[in-house]
């Protein structure tokens, strides 16, 4: 406990920004227990089996009415939950419930048990962040199919008091469907991270969130009171009043910040000097390009194809892909939809493609690797691209080149897959632009060479950073040597859009960098095209573009070219962009 003087903070991971001061309400997960029994009537457990079947999809179909309702068609914790209809329906799934009830002479509850772990374990094998969060689908289905067979009740948020923060181990799209969000000023879970369902839902309702905050349930009990600070994932319990009033002042700014960004929504993106330059936003599935556009982006830089194909249990065929990315298209109207061909491999992994596990999987067979080797698939997603872009103004990017030879052996690929729409009178683009992704140091190297055969680049920070420094981002013992800021990343992406200007293409980035206000003056400088950010960072990306006169970015530019190391760069830009948001608040 703490005491007079001081405050109990415990960390998690922010994944909502905002602050929310509220008292908490914890919820209790409901565990049942499956019990055995030798006596088994295997046709009576057959019909329970139907029966809770049935009561689970009328259940499911009420929630994603409620959510709909609330946050529109496309909200992605209602899609969750029209995903657990499907996979209750699945005739595997079914087939195996049925299996086990006739084969072991077990009751329905130990052969949903039974099945659920089996599905969960195929998907923590597949060792990605988004398939460990189709384990909690998973769990959370198998749970309601328990509770309906046990005949206990639904845990009841829908009518909560003012000002509640929820507390729970894991929030589940079932829990978060029926939840009185209006009441809501913030989420703590001991579990989930940035792309589970709790941080999406927080994210569309603008709830603050901190996730994985260890021992959670155990540190604060219902009535304490929070303060939930979304952006640096800190939780405090039961602050002095002193803190109390600090985050108070904080979140009016941050509710005056947010207001204040608004106002860029239908703003052009230009300098300080009138400049234009492109802002994009960086998508993973179609119904992410509505979101996009509405947050002001003027098109899509990156669409991550790869979800497409991770989301299912087999191949997507051409009419699947087909239909993703003409919705896309339709929903950016004549706005850009760069779409970049599958990257898997590295740490994508799809299990019924049957790759082998690779000792270097970021150096191995993945992307534009991949697809050279697959020419079946890669023909498949070119075909649903191609027709896709009758519909809209549709980019090809190839991710992850290496030579100029992938290139032309890339596009050969494409102008043959328009010759095979051709003879079957399939109407699309026939003057589809096609770039390439510069992700590697080797494509960085011959970007001159390049060039000649792209009709744009993409400059891919991420990867690119990881590349140049020879640093895996996920091992902590080498982590602080990754940075877009050291001088050898900052000349490579110069080099790279020096050589995009002398042949007139455009050069954007689709990277992390391109949000970082201490990396724009840069790019402006080095004479970027295109910053493509996530949807949430549009508007502040604009407003921080906004800043920024051509010649002064210049100015900062040539002295960050002359340091020598990362410290001295993001010491100097650090306090440059201090400098210039004092002046900014000075002169309003």
């Amino acid at each position: 406990m703490i005491d007079e003087d001081t405050d109990e903070m415990i960390k998690g991971i922010g994944t909502s920004n905002g602050i929310g001061i509220g008292r908490a309400l914890l919820i209790e997960n409901n565990v049942f227990q499956v019990k055995t029994t030798s006596e088994i009537n295997i046709q009576k457990e057959k019909d329970r089996f139907i029966q809770v079947k049935q009561a689970f999809i009328e259940e499911t179909e009420n929630m994603v009415e409620k959510l709909q309702n609330k946050l529109g068609e496309q909200d992605k914790t209602a899609l969750v939950l029209k995903n657990q209809i499907y996979l209750i329906n699945d005739e595997e799934l079914c087939k195996e419930v049925i299996r086990l009830i006739e084969n072991k002479h077990i009751c329905v509850e130990m052969a949903i048990e039974e099945t659920c772990q089996f599905f969960a374990g195929m998907f923590v094998s597949m060792n990605s962040e988004l398939m460990s969060q189709r384990v909690a689908d998973i769990e959370d289905l198998k749970n309601r199919v328990l509770r309906l067979l046990s005949g206990g009740k639904q845990v009841d948020l829908s009518q909560l008091e003012p000002d509640t923060v929820i507390v729970a181990n894991q929030l589940h799209p079932s829990v978060t469907a029926v939840m009185d969000t209006a009441h809501v000023v913030g989420i703590i879970a001991q579990n989930g991270g940035d792309t589970s369902h709790a941080a999406i839902l927080a994210r569309a309702l603008e709830i603050p969130a901190v996730l994985s905050v260890k021992n959670a349930t155990e540190l604060i009990k219902t009535g304490d009171l929070l303060i939930v600070d979304g952006q640096y994932g800190e939780v405090f319990v039961n602050p002095i009043p002193k803190t109390i009033q600090i985050f108070e002042n904080r979140r009016a700014r941050y509710k005056e910040k947010v207001k204040e960004l608004r106002k860029y929504i239908n703003k052009k993106t230009k300098t300080a000097d009138g400049s234009s330059v492109g802002l994009m936003a960086n998508i993973g599935n179609e119904d992410e390009a509505a979101k996009a556009i509405k947050s002001g982006a003027e098109g899509v830089g990156l669409f991550r194809t790869e979800f497409l194909f991770m989301n299912g249990k087999s191949m997507p065929t051409q009419e699947q892909q087909f239909e993703v990315y003409k919705k896309a298209a339709v929903l950016c109207g004549d706005k850009p939809l760069t779409i970049r061909t599958l990257d898997i491999g590295g740490d994508k992994d799809i299990p019924y493609m049957g790759l082998t596990r690779e000792a270097n999987p970021f150096l191995g067979y993945r992307a534009i690797r991949f697809c050279l080797g697959r020419i079946d698939i890669f023909t498949t997603q070119l075909k649903a691209i191609l027709q896709a872009s009758a519909y809209g103004n549709i980019r090809i990017m190839l991710p992850l080149i290496t030579t100029i030879d992938e290139v032309i052996i890339g596009k050969k690929i494409i102008y043959d897959t328009m010759k095979d729409l051709d003879k079957d009178n399939i109407n699309y683009n026939k003057n589809i632009k096609i770039g390439i992704m510069i992700e590697t140091p080797a494509a960085s190297l011959i970007a001159d060479i390049l060039v000649k055969e792209a009709d744009f680049f993409s400059i891919g920070t991420n990867d690119l950073t990881q590349y140049i420094l020879a640093v895996d981002r996920g091992n902590e013992h080498v982590s602080y040597l990754y940075s877009v800021f050291n001088p050898a990343v900052l000349r490579a992406i110069k080099h790279v859009i020096s050589c995009a200007k002398k042949e007139h293409i455009e050069v954007g980035m689709c990277g992390e960098a391109a949000a970082n206000p201490s990396m724009i003056p840069l790019l402006l400088a080095f004479g970027l095209d295109e910053f493509s950010v996530s949807a949430a960072k549009v508007l502040e990306t604009r407003k921080n573009i906004a800043l920024w006169e051509r010649g002064e970015a210049k100015q900062i530019a040539d002295k960050v070219l002359l340091m020598n190391t990362e410290k001295e760069i993001t010491t100097y830009l650090n306090k440059a962009i201090f400098d210039k948001n004092s002046a900014m608040n000075m002169e309003q």
